[in-house]
């Protein structure tokens, strides 16, 4: 048995490798249980990101959580998905209060007990977290417990160019151990940049960029951007405006979160793959400097975006699949990039999750204690192996 949502996944979780049958819960589609009072909200699997905030408006809420593609609420959080605003919003694990759960007999579990939604607990095993990133493998979520955040009262935006990919990562780790509150600190390499320019007919240098925001009060703002902006400065940079429209914003963004499409159109008729890793602050301008050198040496396209004020990163290769030797050569450069950044700390996956692509390396990652871990609670929940089976482990 297969859970599909809306199928923007990027590890094969939702391929039916063992046959069987593939549930789509995306037109399960409710939002119920909306407490403004308790920042909290219910949402079946169908709801993606994008309808819930369209839901919320008017109500001086929202759910930050932003992996790019409007992917569902359930499936970011069977993935255990991330994306732009992590660095100040975490990830979708903290920002889950309780699941509900059909687990492989049937039976119906409520991950906190049913209708709690605590912001936190100390009663017991925290089951919410066990099923949050469990893609699917020990139970399908048919409802999840979201909390809700206060929309900020003023918001900022700027693109910051800077004469390397070493000074842009680098300013990245000032910008956070100088406690600047930034929402938002998303790294374009030069290819990417360029790509991006291209693609949503924007005029950005083709040079190593960040794309930034900051959200908080109008006094609290100008204060923040003066920081930001001596700090950028200081790594060479510079930040030609900022904008502060809500239009304007959204432009930048939609360039961001376009990069996909952009980097494909750098050789039209190739496929795309893209890889994601994460690994701790410090070691990140070292690892990103090395992956790009591990590009050229392999001559493969492959420019370089990543949600880098959490250390997550990814390279989009672009490809002709049935070219074997280059299909080989992106095969072998993504197995180098996890285990990088196993060497440096991290974790193969920072907000993919494992699915099909990671199994191999997960294994690297949790060592056998770990892995048999998983295993036994695997075997535990699903003796029979029916849900998802093939994936994660």
């Amino acid at each position: 048995m297969v859970p599909f949502g809306t199928g923007t996944g990027l590890e094969g979780g939702v391929n039916a490798v063992q046959g069987g049958v593939c549930f789509d819960l995306s037109r399960m589609a409710a939002i119920s249980e909306l407490s403004l009072e308790d920042f909290s909200v219910a949402v079946e699997p169908g709801v993606t990101r994008k309808a819930l905030n369209s839901h919320l408006r008017g109500t001086g809420l929202w759910f930050p959580v932003d992996p790019g593609a409007d992917a569902s609420l359930c499936g970011m959080a069977a993935t255990g998905a991330s994306g732009t605003n992590a660095v100040r919003y975490g990830t979708m694990r903290p920002n889950v209060l309780n699941l509900r759960v059909v687990l492989p007999d049937g039976s119906l579990l409520h991950t906190a007990g049913p209708g709690r939604q605590a912001r936190k607990s100390a009663a017991g095993y925290d089951l919410t977290s066990l099923f949050v990133g469990s893609e699917g493998t020990l139970g399908f979520l048919t409802q999840a417990t979201l909390r809700l955040h206060p929309l900020p009262e003023a918001v900022a935006a700027a693109v910051c160019s800077f004469p390397s990919v070493q000074a842009a990562v680098a300013c990245t780790v000032q910008v956070l151990q100088a406690a600047v509150p930034v929402a938002r600190i998303e790294l374009l390499d030069e290819v990417m940049a360029g790509a991006c320019s291209r693609y949503s007919r924007l005029e950005l240098p083709e040079a190593a960029t960040l794309f930034l925001e900051l959200h908080g009060s109008q006094q609290g703002l100008a204060e923040q951007q003066q920081q930001a902006e001596e700090l950028v400065r200081l790594h060479g940079g510079s930040i030609p405006a900022w904008a502060r429209a809500q239009e304007e914003r959204e432009q930048l963004w939609s360039a961001r979160h376009s990069a996909w499409f952009a980097a494909l159109a750098l050789r039209p008729g190739c496929q795309g793959y893209s890889t994601d890793v994460c690994v701790p602050i410090s070691r990140l301008p070292g690892v990103v400097v090395e992956t790009q050198r591990d590009l050229r040496d392999s001559g493969l396209t492959g420019p370089m975006v990543g949600h880098v004020g959490d250390g997550n990163f990814h390279c989009i290769l672009v490809f002709r699949p049935e070219d074997t030797d280059e299909a080989q050569r992106v095969h072998d450069f993504a197995e180098r990039l996890g285990r990088r950044a196993l060497a440096a700390g991290g974790t193969c996956t920072g907000e993919h999750g494992v699915g099909l692509g990671k199994r191999a390396l997960l294994r690297e990652e949790l060592g056998p204690q770990g892995l048999d871990t998983m295993r036994r609670i695997k075997a535990a929940l699903d003796p029979h192996h029916l849900m998802n089976p093939g994936k994660v482990l």
